[in-house]
This record gives structure tokens, C-alpha cells and sequence, in this order.
């Protein structure tokens, strides 16, 4: 996913140099890919556990303000457990620029990204063994999000919902989903408001093509139709993300934001780069920290900065944060991505028929 609501891109390295239980802190400046457990023991045999071990995690930009939470709490924990030190390093970005970064040979241990498209452009460089989606609880999808629409203050359109976008009065700010990953989940989110509501594709199609009329330029990534939004002033609404907009929110930028009764559930799974774990040989400490990620503890750090957690029980607590969502429906109910991106996506497919009515 990426992150929508700073004004600049952001990308870059922090490493978070972890000793024992009672953790003190973070220090952040490291850049190169994690160096195997062996190369980091000090002091110890060849059949000893190395004193320290490494795991380099490659994310999405928006999560970085629950993984600084998290990260200390795993290794405070593995450290208890465990008597090894856990020193991360990660990656922050775009989550498709991300995908590609790993790929052409950053050396992620662990991966989690905006959508599951994304992880599979890996598993098919050979990176991801088949069926990672089974490795982890919630088949892999560590929390979620829905679609907000972000409007103009004071909401002078009167913006309640996803009809109100194809509107002759109403201008739509959303990015290309041919060059957005991210983007992908608005064109879905538009789809879906007909299909899971009781409306035929000849009826999404149609209202598809009325919005996307209504949408003035077509930015090529997400943090680009925010800066057409909130700087250039175009547009009278924002499609962005739940998550996103709560926690701009909590950062003093209070945007008025409406969301939508049916929406998508915006999922976002985490997994294990295999290839590059046995390489390093941190597969051990890299499974358990996926597993961590879907703790009480941890889902409780992904609610706090804005998406929605999957840990029933804390669903429970942070019910009131979030508005209930009458129809929620997943990408799966859509045909699953393979589907979805033949459908939708590729060059000739249905979003290129929609622009060639322009």
C-alpha cells in the first residue's frame, strides 16, 4: 500500500538494533540487505545459536508507524525466549516500487505489502514457494482496510456515497490502476458498489465509465492524486483508504472523510521470502515473527495507527474506532486476482475500453 498522505515520496532503510528484555530503544540508519546469522555470531561455536541474528522486513510506507511499535515487542520476546538479540532492518515504500525492489535482489526475509497481486509478482520470480497464503493464520492477510472518500471541508457536495461520484456536478480524484497497485482497490471498490449490491457488470460498467468520466486526470501512483487533491486543489472528493485517512487524522490533519456502507475489504498480507531466509538462514526467526503479527498484542499496534485487525478479540475492542460496514466483500467474491487483473487490468481489458470512451 502506499502511503497517501505525506507530501513528498519516501523510501528508505531503518534499522532497529535490539538488546535484551528490557528493550530501551530504536537507533535507525542501516541500508544494505541483512547479513546471514553465521556472519553476525560473535564468539561462538559453529553448533552454538549465533548471540545476534538478523531479519530484514520490506513494507509499505503507511505501516512503518506499527512496526516501530511491533518490532521491539517481538524481539523483547524472542530475546526472553530465545536468549538471541533480533536486529531489523526495513524497508519503507510505494508497495509496488517495493515489490520490484525485492525482485531485482533487495533481500527481504519478511514482505508485507499492500496487496496480495503484489506478493505473487514475487512468488512468480521464484523468491515465494507456492502456497504461502496457507503459512500463516487468515490466509496470510495480517489486517485490512476499506475505501473512504475524502472530501472538501465542510463537504460543500454533500458526498454520502458511491453514487454521489458519478454525479455531473462532482469531481473524482483517484490514481491510474493500470500504473497503481494501490489504485487497483478504488477501480474494485467502484466495481463492487454495483456488483455486491445487487447490480449486474452491464450496470457496473456503466457506472464505472460515469465516474471515471469524472475524474479530471488520472495520476500515475497514489501519492500523486493526493498532491492533485490537496495541492493542486482539484477534484471535490478523494478516493483513499480508511487507514490512511485516520491516521493523517491523528497526525492534527483532520479531514472530513465519508465511508461507504459497501465497501471492499482492502486486504494486506505478510509473508516469508523463502529463498532468501535459507540463504540467510533466518527462516525460523522470520515464521515466527509472521506469527507474532497476528497476536493480541500486535493487531492492537495495526488498530491503533488505523487498519482494521483481524484477531477477533481485538476486533471486539476497537469496534467503536470504526464505522460498520453494512456489505463487505472481498476480492475473492470479485474472482480472485488472477480473475480480477484479466478482467480489469490488463492492456485491451475493461479499464482501457473505459478510457477509450473519453
Amino acid at each position: 500500500m502506499i502511503d497517501l498522505l505525506k507530501p513528498k515520496p519516501f523510501q528508505r532503510f531503518v534499522t532497529f538494533f535490539v538488546f535484551g528484555a528490557a528493550l530501551s530503544g530504536a537507533i535507525a540508519a542501516c541500508s544494505g540487505p541483512a547479513t546471514p546469522p553465521e556472519a553476525s555470531a560473535s564468539g561462538s561455536s559453529s553448533a552454538a545459536a549465533p548471540e545476534k541474528v538478523q531479519l530484514t522486513l520490506v513494507s509499505y510506507a503507511v505501516t512503518q508507524s506499527a512496526y516501530e511499535k511491533i518490532i521491539p515487542k517481538f524481539a523483547a520476546k524472542w530475546k526472553a525466549e530465545r536468549g538471541q538479540e533480533v536486529e531489523f532492518n526495513q524497508s519503507y515504500g510505494g508497495s509496488g516500487s517495493q515489490t520490484r525492489a525485492v525482485i531485482d535482489g533487495l533481500e527481504a526475509d519478511v514482505v508485507a505489502l499492500a496487496l496480495a497481486l503484489d506478493t505473487q509478482k514475487i512468488e512468480k520470480a521464484g523468491l515465494i514457494e507456492p502456497g504461502w497464503e496457507t503459512e500463516a493464520p487468515n490466509d496470510s492477510i495480517v489486517h485490512s482496510s476499506v475505501a473512504a472518500l475524502v472530501t472538501r471541508e465542510g463537504n460543500p457536495k454533500n458526498i454520502k456515497d458511491w453514487s454521489d461520484l458519478s454525479r455531473d456536478d462532482v469531481s473524482v480524484i483517484t490514481a491510474n490502476p493500470k500504473t497503481s497497485g494501490g489504485a487497483r482497490w478504488n477501480f474494485l471498490a467502484l466495481w463492487g458498489a454495483i456488483t455486491q449490491n445487487g447490480g449486474n457488470e452491464t450496470a457496473a460498467l456503466d457506472y464505472a465509465t460515469r465516474v471515471i468520466q469524472n475524474v479530471p486526470i488520472l495520476p500515475k501512483d497514489a501519492r500523486e492524486s493526493t498532491d492533485v487533491f490537496f495541492k493542486q486543489g482539484q477534484g471535490d472528493v478523494l478516493i483513499n483508504y480508511e487507514n490512511e485517512v485516520i491516521l493523517a487524522n491523528q497526525k492534527g490533519e483532520n479531514l472530513p472523510y465519508v465511508v461507504p456502507g459497501v465497501n471492499i475489504s482492502i486486504d494486506n498480507p505478510v509473508a516469508v521470502v523463502d529463498k532468501n531466509v535459507d540463504k540467510n538462514g533466518t527462516r525460523e526467526v522470520a515464521e515466527a515473527f509472521v506469527q507474532f503479527l497476528f497476536t493480541p498484542e500486535a493487531q492492537r499496534e495495526f488498530a491503533a495507527v488505523g487498519f482494521r485487525p483481524v484477531d477477533a478479540s481485538v476486533q471486539q475492542e476497537v469496534a467503536n474506532k470504526f464505522p460498520k460496514i453494512a456489505k463487505l466483500y472481498t476480492v475473492q467474491d470479485l474472482g480472485g486476482w488472477d480473475k480480477v487483473q484479466q478482467q480489469f487490468f490488463d492492456d485491451g481489458a475493461l479499464f482501457d475500453q473505459i478510457q477509450a470512451k473519453q
